[in-house]
């Protein structure tokens, strides 16, 4: 009798072996996923490398190279106060990151516990919903506004209402997969054997929710991205002289035609970094939802 649960526990194991290394095989056999993967990991290596590429800093000024035209000894040219484009860049990436990953870890947790105590209770569903619907009524560049303007620019301020923006859209859609989950034999059988609600809902419920609130997950990784440099942009985010990408743009604006170097390189990096991110994002909605393609 045990050998036969060893071994059936062993082809368990084995099953879910085979499985992970079918869903690695075919992430890399998507081409678009794996372009997004490179230019993710270079962005991740540029922001990691940013100090010890430039260990001054992106703060340095030297006014006697002020508006220098891209060359050798400033590869992305200069801006209005001397400091390095290319400094400044990278150093922007690596805040942009950490503001969008923060984000989006944050939107993951806190969404997937509304979402699944909104499955499971009804009472808490009409409740956390309606203000939910509420907050998403509101489009999230105004909100970012409305929030930045209550809790001052700094870049933690940022990743709170950013967060709070964004957890809505993670709670809906870990409450619609929980709500299909919920009615499985499975879960009905859990309960009969008298397990509480808190071990069916985080033992069993929420982590076969994972694979779409994952997914919606990279996305507001983007999204924060590029929110957090729309409120830089305005003013509203992360402040000066911090080198945000949207501060970046920001002081570069008056400069477009005279300088045209200090807007066009920073925005082809947050293209780039917005673009990879979405891409690897498709990937892994392709490798753990195969029914969305």
């Amino acid at each position: 009798m045990e050998e036969n649960h060893i071994s059936s526990l062993s082809q368990a194991k084995q099953a879910v072996r085979e499985n992970r290394r079918i869903k690695i095989k075919s992430f890399f056999k998507n081409k678009t996923a794996v372009v997004g993967l490179v230019i993710s990991v270079i962005m991740v290596a540029a922001a990691i490398l940013a100090s010890v590429i430039f260990p001054e800093g992106p703060f340095g000024m030297d006014t006697m190279i002020r508006l220098q035209k891209p060359s050798a000894a400033h590869l992305w040219g200069t801006d209005e106060f001397g400091r390095d484009v290319l400094c400044r860049t990278l150093y922007g990436i690596r805040i942009s990151l950490l503001i969008g990953l923060s984000t989006a870890v944050i939107t993951f947790v806190i969404g997937m516990i509304l979402g699944v105590l909104s499955a499971y209770y009804h009472m808490l569903d009409n409740i956390i919903m309606r203000i939910c619907e509420a907050m998403m009524s509101i489009p999230s560049i105004l909100m970012g506004i409305a929030l930045m303007s209550a809790l001052g620019a700094s870049s933690v301020n940022v990743v709170i209402a950013l967060s709070i923006v964004y957890t809505p859209v993670v709670a809906r859609i870990a409450r619609a997969s929980a709500l299909s989950v919920k009615e499985m034999t499975y879960i009905e059988a859990i309960r009969s054997q008298g397990a509480g609600p808190m071990r069916i809902l985080f033992r069993h419920i929420a982590p076969n929710c994972l694979s779409p609130v994952i997914v919606q997950a990279t996305y507001v990784f983007a999204t924060s991205i590029i929110v957090e440099a729309s409120l830089s942009f305005l003013g509203a985010g992360v402040p000066v002289p911090s080198p945000s990408l949207g501060n970046i743009l920001n002081e570069a604006k008056q400069y477009i035609f005279q300088s045209w170097w200090m807007v066009t390189f920073p925005s082809i990096v947050m293209i780039f970094l917005v673009v990879g991110i979405n891409l690897l994002g498709d990937g892994v909605r392709d490798v753990l939802d195969p029914s969305s393609n």
